[in-house]
This record gives C-alpha cells, structure tokens and sequence, in this order.
C-alpha cells in the first residue's frame, strides 16, 4: 500500500509522522488515503488518525483521486494551499511539467484542453502527457478534471451559487457532465454538499475559506499594502487584519461583460487561513477570482524552502520568516503603479496614483464599503488621455508619455497574460524594456508582482544596495549585486521583500 510517486518529498513513514503531528508544514504537499473508509484527507485533519496500515499517501489531490478515493467532508482538501513552482533549467522536464500544472491550476474554462496547454509550453501533447505523468502520476486530463472536482466542492460549499452556475464556473460544459462525473468521483449529489438551510440573502456578500502553509507575516503584507493603497480603491486595516478592495475583471461567463464590484479578505487569527467575501457583482467570477486572490497574498508559497534558500542574507533581513510576496488582482493597475513609482518614494507614488485614479477611474456603483468609490481606469481610457491631461496631475512629461504608450500595447503585451513560462519570463522583460521610459528596474519589479514571478531582482535599486553594503564601504556596482543574489535562486524576489522590509519606513524606497 506503500508505492509512492517519485514527487513525494517524505517516506510512507515520515508522511504517517507528519499525519499523526497533524503538521501544518505539509498541508497541499501530501495527502493521506485511508483504504478502510475510501477518504483522502489533508495531513492537517482532526478526525483521529487512521492505522498505519490502511494509510497510502499522495503527493496531489490527482492522485488520490485516480486512486478512486473521495475527498474527506470534514479537513476540505479543496481548501489546501497549492505546490510553489521550483523554477530550475537543470530539470526541464521537470520544470515544465510543474508549469503545466500551474497552467491547469487556473483553467476553468471547458474549453481547455491538453493541446492548448502543449501549445503553451511549446511541446507536443504526447511529450507533455509523458513528462507529466512521470512527475504527477498521473495524466494531465485526470489532474484538471481534479481540479475543477475540487473548486466545485468549494463552490458548493461555501457559497449559495446555483449549481448550474457551479458546474460552469468550474469549468464543465453542461449541468449534465457535471453532474455525472460528481457522483462518478465523490459517490454523491452535488446538492449533498449545500449547508442544511443554506440559503442567504442576495445583499449578502459570498465567503470562501483559502488555507496557507505558516508561517505567514501577516503584519508584513498588511503593511507593505497599506503604504500603498491607493484612496478610493484599496483599504487595509491592521487591527482587523483585513484588505478591502475595488475590482473589475473580464470573466469568460459574462459573455464579453466585466464583472465589478469589491473584495474584501480577512487572516484568520486562529488558523492558517483566509477568508474571501465579495460583493455580489464579483460573485458571477468568483472561479476567476480565487486564483488571483492566491496569488496576490501569496497563499501557495513554502516558507520553509524559502527560508533555507535565503539563509545567507545579511542577518537584520534573516530574521522575517513568513514574508511573502505580494502579487496583484489588476495587472493594469500593478503596471501603472510600477511606471509612477519610477525615481520616487512610496509615500510620492501613492499621492500620484490616487490623483490618477480619481482623474481617470470610473465610480464603483452600488452600495460600497467606506474607503471604496472608485474602479482603476482600463487601458483604453489612458490610451486616449492626452499627455496635458496625465501631465496636469504632477506626472513628468515623459512618464505621462510613457504610460500613454504602455495602455496602447497592452492588449499584445505578454505580461498582460496570466500565465508564464521560463521563456515567455525573458520574452516579457525585453519586451517591457523596449517600451519608451520603462527601464531594467520598472520591468523586473512587473514581472515580480504581476506575474508573482520568485526569482526577479532589482540590482540596480538604491535600496537594496545600501542594505547589502557594510558600514563605511561604498555602495557596491548593480553587478556585484547581481552576483551577490545568485545565492538566492530561486526566490530572489523574497529576498528583494525582506531587505525593503529591512529598511526604515522613512526610507526613500522604491514603489
């Protein structure tokens, strides 16, 4: 009952450990099947633990599940923070079947299939399969068809959609199929799921649970946001440990139509987990939404790798485990942020962006939560801005010109797409870089946020440098840094988040 896939980091011995510590460490890397109740469960669950000789443990959710067992109802597998890409060129195969993953990982459209996802990587669906089942253990289709199972689960569970509306958020074509590949895999109706009495007002905002691995800084993030929060779109308040925001989103089920409305996520005090409302606009994308909120905290990252991958820093950047690497809901607005934020400080970026927004963002409509009025401006409405009405809010010339030019090009853009590759990460930056008045410095800090991309880094940033110099040397050359960094692949990008951090507030810091 032992056999495990090659991409399980423990023994069959040190994962029953781990099950039996109920070790929150482990949670999304392995799972437990327990072969005298056909359940697979999280390592975290609280029911009792099972005997050793009916446990059989899994890497992915996948597996567990080709394996016919069942989610358990009670640790919510659905839940579980997902794998962090461990970006290597010495393993393509492998890298490339981890991408292909993360690609699937936000599918939730039916349409998606095994040679789009090979088109994307840039390899035939018949090396993809093979390379991914060497790493997942199993097939590509059986992975997504997992994890549209498992957003369902979540869907049901948690919100009061129809199950029509389920079954298409979730990436099925018809009520039917999702219907019989419900009770196919879970043995039961999906309207088994629903809370008993369930059933809520529709001025009541929808909550879903999102679980991550501890430690998590969470005073960190809130403050890294906060400094940045531009008036009338984003709120944050430490005391509450809570984010509101303003957002709109292009949503495949909306028929060409972009959802709009407000976010509001809030770390649970308790356990290693978030809570996500959102208002009833969003709710129609609420598929779409999850993965972005993911990211945007960084909800899947490993600390513990991280941690070991940045042992060398310098020690007053050290000792901050659990920072993580905020991401973005907007790549627009992240865009716009990064271009105002050139040469200036945080405190500067922010009074910039807020006269931005107000000058050029739309009112958000409905009844709104206080700090929330406005919606960011799209693309084509900077792109028809003159450079007299973007210069008239204290914006140079030349950036007035420059985020004119970046709203133009977005739409081809590869950084405007939601996945990446190794090479579409090179292709992106020189892409940017090419782009008038957007530098080494702005493209990178993009790729880091936008994309969550772990290994970015800025060598050429005043912050950084200082951070990394000894009392009384000089500042070392943006080269010496950039090999100094190498020591932090593949999370260079945590490190660029630790040493800010490691600066006083009052510091001249870059946005």
């Amino acid at each position: 009952m032992d056999s495990l896939p090659t991409s399980l980091p423990l023994s069959p011995d040190a994962c029953y450990a781990a099950l039996q510590a109920r070790d929150s460490r482990f949670d999304g890397k392995m799972y437990v099947g327990v072969t005298s109740t056909g359940i697979y469960c999280r390592p975290i669950c609280r029911v009792r633990a099972p005997k050793r000789e009916n446990c059989v443990f899994f890497a992915h959710a996948a597996q567990a599940e080709a394996a016919a067992f069942r989610p358990c109802l009670k640790c919510r597998p659905e839940l579980a923070p997902g794998g962090a890409l461990r970006w290597s060129v010495m393993d393509a195969s492998r890298t490339l079947a981890q991408q292909a993953a993360a690609w699937l990982d936000g599918q939730t459209q039916a349409e998606a299939s095994v040679e789009d996802l090979a088109a994307h990587l840039g390899i035939t669906s018949r090396h993809l399969r093979r390379i991914f089942a060497a790493e997942h253990g199993v097939t590509p289709l059986q992975y997504l068809q997992t994890r549209r199972l498992l957003l369902a689960k979540h869907l049901l569970t948690d919100t009061a959609l129809p199950v029509t509306q389920v079954a298409l958020q979730s990436g099925f074509a018809s009520l039917r199929r999702f219907n019989a590949a419900f009770i196919e895999h879970y043995r039961l109706q999906p309207t088994a799921l629903r809370r008993e009495g369930k059933a809520e007002a529709t001025d009541t905002p929808s909550a879903l649970l999102l679980a991550y691995r501890p430690p998590y800084h969470v005073e960190a993030l809130l403050e890294f946001l906060e400094r940045r929060a531009i008036a009338g779109i984003e709120r944050v308040d430490r005391a509450r440990r809570s984010i509101r925001r303003s957002l709109r989103l292009s949503h495949a089920g909306q028929a060409g139509r972009s959802c709009e409305g407000w976010l509001e996520v809030t770390f649970d005090a308790n356990r290693p987990q978030v809570r996500l409302s959102l208002s009833e606009g969003l709710v129609p994308a609420t598929a779409t939404i999850l993965p972005l909120v993911r990211r945007w905290l960084d909800l899947d990252a490993d600390p513990l790798q991280i941690d070991a991958a940045l042992a060398t820093l310098p020690a007053h950047a050290c000792q901050q485990p659990g920072v993580r690497l905020p991401g973005c809901v907007d790549r627009f607005e992240l865009a716009v942020r990064a271009v105002l934020g050139q040469q200036v400080t945080v405190a500067a970026a922010r009074t910039l962006a807020s006269r931005f927004v107000q000058r050029f963002g739309t009112p958000l409509a409905g009844a709104t939560p206080e700090g929330l009025t406005r919606l960011f401006p799209l693309p084509e409405q900077i792109a028809a801005a003159s450079r007299d009405d973007i210069a008239s809010l204290g914006i140079i010339a030349r950036r007035a010109d420059a985020l004119r030019l970046l709203a133009e090009a977005w739409p081809r853009l590869l950084i405007n797409q939601p996945h990446a590759s190794q090479i579409t990460h090179l292709a992106a930056q020189q892409e940017l870089i090419a782009l008038p008045g957007l530098g080494p410095w702005t493209a990178s800090y993009m790729l880091m946020r936008i994309w969550s991309w772990p290994d970015a880094f800025l060598p050429g940033d005043v912050v950084l440098r200082k951070q990394l110099t000894a009392p009384g040397e000089p500042l070392p050359s943006p080269k010496k840094v950039l090999e100094l960094s190498q020591a932090w692949q593949p999370y260079r990008s945590y490190a660029v988040m630790r040493l800010w951090r490691a600066t006083a507030p009052s510091s001249t810091e870059l946005s």
